[in-house]
């Protein structure tokens, strides 16, 4: 091989390639400091308001007959304290979410899931006044994949922090919890590490791709470079 080729192959090609160097090396510089100054995730804990389990009258089995499927087919059924008092959470296979009933009276009330999740905001948050601000279905920017769990709920505080919680009455935990000096250096991370600024996904893993592989071949060039170079034997 040529060795003034492969010299000028390896410096362009170092040159173009070696952005990428410097984004990956400036992300795990990110991620060290990210360790000390933010908190770690949440314990999936479930949590509420508590409940009086002497209260409870109907078995889970009347609870099901209560809802207006016929003949439902059962995925899930959990015991939630609200507002102080026992509901069943039923997950069914048709329906598109929980399904509340009072464990007191059988009373079926679709909107326990909401104050379900409010209550284990306050709860993780030791009583702050919540506010919902949204329910995600899909991922964003700011709660993404890496966090897993659809759906869920956001509630902010109003603080000087500018403080949000999401919430999965699912598992009956916090999420995430982030303010806007931690969600600064997520978003300067994730722009980083994974090119976060590049919105459409596909574009992104191949940019990627491209980027990882031009460092693969500088250095496979390096080591034929040097190879080529050295000194012959006499």
């Amino acid at each position: 091989m040529n060795p003034k080729l492969l010299r000028k192959l390896h410096r362009w090609l170092g040159l173009v390639f070696s952005l990428s160097v410097l984004i990956a090396s400036g992300s795990g510089v990110l991620h060290n400091v990210m360790t000390r100054t933010q908190a770690p995730p949440p314990q999936a804990k479930p949590s509420g308001g508590g409940m009086d389990v002497n209260a409870i009258k109907l078995s889970v089995a009347e609870a099901v007959s209560k809802i207006s499927e016929a003949n439902p087919e059962v995925q899930a059924v959990n015991l939630r304290g609200i507002g102080g008092q026992p509901w069943y959470q039923i997950y069914t296979k048709t329906s598109r979410g929980p399904q509340y009933v009072s464990a007191i009276d059988g009373k079926v009330d679709s909107s326990r899931d909401e104050a379900y999740a409010a209550e284990i905001v306050k709860n993780f948050l030791a009583g702050s006044e919540v506010k919902k601000t949204d329910f995600l279905t899909s991922f964003n920017s700011e709660y993404i994949n890496i966090f897993r769990i659809l759906p869920v709920y956001r509630f902010d505080i109003g603080d000087a922090l500018e403080t949000r919680v999401y919430v999965s009455t699912t598992t009956g935990s916090v999420t995430r919890h982030t303010d806007k000096q931690r969600q600064f250096e997520a978003t300067i991370f994730t722009n980083f590490h994974k090119l976060g600024f590049i919105p459409d996904k596909n574009l992104r893993d191949l940019v990627l791709t491209v980027l990882t592989f031009g460092i693969f071949l500088v250095a496979c060039l390096g080591i034929a470079l040097f190879f080529a170079t050295r000194p012959k034997k006499r």
